[in-house]
């Protein structure tokens, strides 16, 4: 009888850290990259915080292959890209545009692409079409 116990007390025991062993843990940052092909942070370019609602545009072959908006933490990601050399394109208004190439070479490979964007200045120099003529 006691064997019989100690028998079922065992397996109990047994099935319990099996099922705690196929609980996912919870989700981490790392583990976005991990499943993302493309995956990375936006932030400011001098005070280093995350900015929020970035447009990340990846072409390839100059078309728009996917689109993404940067989050609260100022993360993204994309999934499913095809192998190939993507340009991803950053962009937020009153920020200068942000333009990177990255090379995916196989479907399972996960690859981070961080980027720091600079506001806009307010002395941008934009030529005007007297700035091709000369008036002397």
């Amino acid at each position: 009888m006691k064997l019989r116990v100690l028998l079922l007390a065992g397996l109990m025991a047994g099935a319990s850290g099996a099922a705690r062993a196929n609980e996912l843990p919870p989700n981490t940052g790392e583990e976005a990259v991990r499943k993302a092909d493309v995956a990375g942070g936006v932030q400011h370019h001098e005070s280093r915080k995350p900015l929020v609602n970035v447009t990340v545009t990846a072409y390839v072959s100059n078309r728009k292959e996917k689109v993404a908006t940067t989050d609260a933490a100022g993360n993204y990601a994309f999934d499913d890209l095809k192998p190939g050399t993507y340009k991803f394109v950053f962009e937020k208004p009153g920020y200068r545009k942000v333009e990177r190439t990255k090379t995916i070479a196989r479907a399972d490979e996960a690859a981070e692409l961080n980027v720091s964007m600079e506001e806009h200045s307010t002395y941008d120099f934009t030529p005007g079409p007297a700035h091709f003529f000369d008036f002397q």
